[in-house]
């Protein structure tokens, strides 16, 4: 029944919609803040590592410690490229309504990144925000490229699987 709510619901699909831009007008403003004012992520980086999440005198992601540390800081020029083009991409996608529930999805990954390496900021609101339209599947981009995209994607991939 919510599920049918959710993820059928042209009214839901609207409210879906409502949220999608704000989400997206927050992730784009982030990104091109990030692409236009000399982001460097090294700092943050190498706080995230020498500070990480304690508790009770231990680490908390211990092995997110160790990506920061050997993947992460060893490749900051990539990270520099990757995260403000990241939030650029999930904030395009969510406000076209272009592959929106990847665009939610990547969205969620970063901002877990982020609480992961001890920010919390608007994080764990975003993620609530976030983990509607995940579950709202193809609804919440009906009001959006999504009515086009998904039906010419499975139209492609069911052409493909039966030759």
């Amino acid at each position: 029944m919510i599920g049918d709510l959710f993820r059928k619901n042209k009214y839901a699909a609207f409210v879906w919609l409502v949220l999608r831009l704000y989400l997206g007008v927050t992730w784009l403003t982030l990104g091109i803040g990030k692409l236009t004012g000399g982001f460097d992520a090294q700092g943050f980086l190498s706080n995230a590592v020498a500070n990480p999440v304690m508790r009770e005198g231990s680490m908390v992601y211990p092995n997110y410690v160790a990506f920061l540390e050997n993947v992460a800081l060893p490749y900051a020029d990539v990270i520099n490229v990757v995260v403000p083009w990241g939030e650029v991409l999930v904030g395009l996608g969510l406000i076209a309504g272009v592959l929106t529930s990847y665009a939610a999805f990547f969205a969620i990954v970063m901002n877990m990144s982020f609480l992961m390496a001890g920010t919390v900021s608007t994080n764990p609101w975003m993620i609530a925000l976030t983990f509607f339209l995940l579950v709202a599947g193809a609804n919440a981009g009906r009001f959006g490229g999504d009515r086009w995209v998904l039906p010419y994607i499975n139209r492609r991939i069911g052409r493909a699987r039966h030759g």
